[in-house]
C-alpha cells in the first residue's frame, strides 16, 4: 500500500507516539515494594514518579521480600515476633490480594526465590532454612545451618542458593537447588555473617560480617575469602563504633553499595578494579539498613529505618533525589517490573 508524502507527514507524529508507547509498554512499569519491619504493612512506590501508589496490611512485622523475574507473585515473610511461628505470604502484585498464607518456622527473615519463582528459601529462627515449593505451596525440606538463619541469596541461573546464618557458624552454606536441595559446600568468613551480595556471574560472594565496617569478598570456586575491604569512616564519626547492614551490587555489575548503619552513610566501591576502591560515600539523614536498585541501575533506594523513609539516589551523580515517607522501621525492599 502506497502512502503519499503529505499523508505520511501528517501520520509521522502519531506513528512516533505509537512507537514510544509500544516501547514503554514492552518495558513495563516498575514499582518499589518497601516492607515496614516494626509495623504490619507494605508501601508500594511508582518508580517513575517516586509516589506511593499503595499501602496495604500484610501482618505483624513483615521482614523479607522476594519475587521471580516475571513478577507474577511477591513473597513476603511475616516475622510475627510475639508469636511462636511466622508466615510466608503469596501476594498478587497487581491487585495486592494475599493469595495464600503459609505457617512456617519462627521469626522468618530475608528469604530468596529462584528466578522462576518455583523454589523459596526462608531463614527461620529454628536453626534451619525452610525450602518451600512456591508453585504447590508446600514445605519440601529443612536445611540445618545452625546459628540464626538470617539472609539468603539466589544465583541468577537459579541453580544455587547461598545461606548466611548469623552466629557461631561464621560461614555461608551453598546449596544445589536442582539436586534435591543438597548442601554442596561452605565458605568460611572471619566472623558472624550478615547481609550478602552475589556477583551475577556467580564467581564472587560479598559478605558483611560482624566487627567490620566494610565487607569481605570470597572466591566461590575456591571457597575462601580473598579480600577484606574497610570503608573510609567520615571525619565526624571517627572513633564512633558502627556496623554494616545492607549490601547490594548494581545490576550493571559496576559498583557495590554498602549501608554503614551508625555512621549514617552509604559507601560505594568499584568492583571492576583490583582491591575494590571506594569511590564515593553518601551521607544519609538517619540510620540506614537495606538498599536495592532499579533494574536499569539508574537509581538506588535506601531504607532509612530511623526516619521511616526511603532515600532515592541517582547512581550516576551520587546525589540524593528525594525522600519518600513509608512506615514503621523500613528495612528490606525490592523493585519489581510489571509488564503492561
Amino acid at each position: 500500500m502506497k502512502i503519499h508524502a503529505r499523508r505520511f507527514r501528517l501520520l509521522a507524529p502519531l506513528l512516533l507516539i505509537l512507537a514510544v508507547c509500544c516501547s514503554a509498554s514492552a518495558a513495563g512499569r516498575q514499582f518499589l515494594w518497601q516492607t515496614n519491619s516494626y509495623g504490619d504493612d507494605v508501601h508500594v512506590i511508582d518508580v517513575a514518579t517516586n509516589k506511593v501508589v499503595k499501602n496495604f496490611k500484610v501482618g505483624p512485622q513483615p521482614h523479607g521480600i522476594a519475587a521471580p523475574d516475571d513478577a507474577s507473585v511477591v513473597y513476603i515473610a511475616i516475622e510475627n515476633i510475639k508469636q511462636p511461628l511466622g508466615e510466608l505470604l503469596w501476594v498478587d502484585p497487581r491487585t495486592y490480594k494475599i493469595l495464600h498464607r503459609m505457617t512456617i518456622g519462627p521469626k522468618p527473615n530475608q528469604l530468596a526465590c529462584t528466578p522462576d519463582g518455583r523454589w523459596v528459601y526462608v531463614p527461620c529462627n529454628d536453626q534451619t532454612y525452610w525450602v518451600i515449593d512456591g508453585k504447590n505451596r508446600t514445605l519440601v525440606k529443612k536445611i540445618r545451618t545452625g546459628g540464626r538463619p538470617h539472609n539468603t541469596q539466589a544465583s541468577r541461573d537459579g541453580k544455587r542458593m547461598y545461606l548466611s546464618p548469623m552466629g557461631s557458624p561464621k560461614e555461608v552454606t551453598i546449596v544445589d537447588v536442582e539436586d534435591g536441595h543438597k548442601v554442596i559446600g561452605k565458605i568460611p568468613f572471619s566472623a558472624s555473617v550478615r547481609p550478602p551480595a552475589l556477583a551475577a556471574d556467580g564467581k564472587r560472594y560479598f559478605q558483611h560480617v560482624d566487627g567490620l565496617v566494610g565487607f569481605e569478598v570470597a572466591d566461590i570456586a575456591a571457597r575462601k575469602v580473598t579480600n577484606r575491604i574497610e570503608h573510609k569512616i567520615p571525619q565526624q564519626y571517627q572513633g564512633k563504633s558502627s556496623r554494616c547492614h545492607g549490601l547490594s551490587i548494581r545490576p550493571d555489575q559496576k559498583e557495590i553499595w554498602s549501608c554503614n548503619v551508625e555512621h549514617k552513610t552509604v559507601h560505594i566501591h568499584d568492583i571492576t578494579k583490583p582491591n575494590y576502591p571506594e569511590i564515593a560515600a553518601i551521607p544519609m539523614i538517619g540510620r540506614v539498613y537495606w538498599l536495592t536498585f532499579s533494574p536499569d541501575s539508574r537509581f538506588a533506594y535506601v531504607a532509612v529505618r530511623s526516619k521511616s523513609q526511603v532515600c532515592v539516589v541517582d547512581t550516576a551523580t551520587k546525589k540524593v533525589v528525594t525522600h519518600i515517607d513509608v512506615g514503621n522501621t523500613p528495612k528490606r525492599n525490592l523493585v519489581i517490573t510489571l509488564s503492561e
